[in-house]
């Protein structure tokens, strides 16, 4: 199966969502956007196929997003491509691609939804909250 993230290696649930898919028994193709950033078109595209509005595709935490006037609502989704084009640190992360679906994945649990299950045993993330437990199944 072919699964992608766009992943920032800086971000815990960039780090756990990428862990996470390799415990599924994955190797994705890493996209670090940050070195790598996705064209205006793909990120329209991207936006598309997780049928969430574009805005709920833009970190506002760490980056120029209210220097560039992004908090403006009637801003058009042309004006937030611009933006998010010449500033790839406005996609939030870490973005999942699978056959599946496409998908935020914040949680990094999320990201279960876009992989078929494969029981690999119990999962933890960085800071010790369990996910899966010792039969492969979603804790909580």
């Amino acid at each position: 199966m072919d699964v992608a993230i766009y992943h920032n290696p800086a971000c815990g649930t960039s780090r756990n969502t990428l862990a996470l898919i390799r415990h599924c028994g994955f190797e994705p193709h890493v996209i670090e956007y940050l070195k790598t950033p996705p064209s205006r078109a793909l990120l329209a595209q991207l936006a598309a196929r997780t049928g969430e509005p574009l805005r709920a595709l833009i970190r506002e935490k760490g980056t120029p997003y209210a220097e560039l006037g992004l908090d403006d609502t009637t801003l058009l989704d042309d004006a937030l491509l611009d933006a998010m084009e010449a500033h790839p640190i406005l996609l939030n992360r870490p973005l999942v691609v699978s056959p599946l679906g496409v998908a935020l994945c914040r949680p990094s649990e999320r990201v279960l939804d876009l992989l078929p299950m494969r029981p690999r045993g119990a999962f933890v993330k960085e800071d010790g909250e369990a996910v899966l437990d010792a039969q492969g199944r979603r804790v909580g």
